[in-house]
């Protein structure tokens, strides 16, 4: 009996503290879009990284030396593939390009990095226009990622993002500077 009134009493707890601060829900993108087109396609061409969020600053701890990244999404050279290329500039002013290739998910948008079994890339919805929200998981780790098409979006997409982030026990949040130009891609 004690037990039944103390379980009662924790989810009428639980429901009060929702109300008072209640966590925004951040839907899945799904395959097919409102407008129709499938994805990838919404997701192709140009992305700033903004900002990223994890419970704790290890997670984090690979971009501590950045200022700007931008990548490149296109198809790649089959139907199941994303391919990603990234121009990374360093605090100190370096260039490093990267390239690495997503698998795609049969059924969902959920994103399989080659090379690396153990990582597992979700795609969410974001309200900031022209933003979306990645969750990464791998071996040890999880991660919020805020991309954007503009590399300064508006204020309000970060201090949401962070809200949210917060909620999903995010404690930790890194805020790319982008004070110095972006880097081009070698091939440009």
């Amino acid at each position: 009996m004690f037990h039944q009134i103390w379980a009662a009493l924790l989810y009428l707890y639980g429901i009060l503290l929702n109300s008072i601060y209640p966590c925004p829900e951040h839907s899945q993108l799904t395959t097919q879009r409102v407008d129709g087109k499938e994805f990838p396609e919404p997701h192709l061409g140009q992305w700033y990284f903004i900002a990223g969020a994890a419970p704790t600053n290890k997670e984090l701890a690979t971009f501590d030396p950045v200022d700007n990244i931008v990548f490149h999404m296109a198809v790649g050279s089959e139907p199941t593939q994303l391919q990603l290329h990234a121009t990374i500039r360093t605090k100190n002013g370096s260039c490093v390009p990267r390239e690495w290739i997503y698998r795609l998910t049969e059924g969902s948008t959920d994103l399989r990095t080659e090379g690396r079994p153990d990582m597992k890339t979700k795609l969410f919805s974001s309200s900031c226009p022209g933003g979306i929200m990645l969750k990464e998981t791998g071996q040890g780790y999880q991660r919020f990622l805020l991309y954007n098409r503009l590399p300064h979006p508006p204020e309000k997409c970060v201090e949401e993002f962070q809200s949210l982030s917060s909620c999903l026990d995010s404690k930790a949040f890194l805020l790319t500077p982008r004070k110095q130009e972006a880097c081009k891609w070698p091939s440009d």
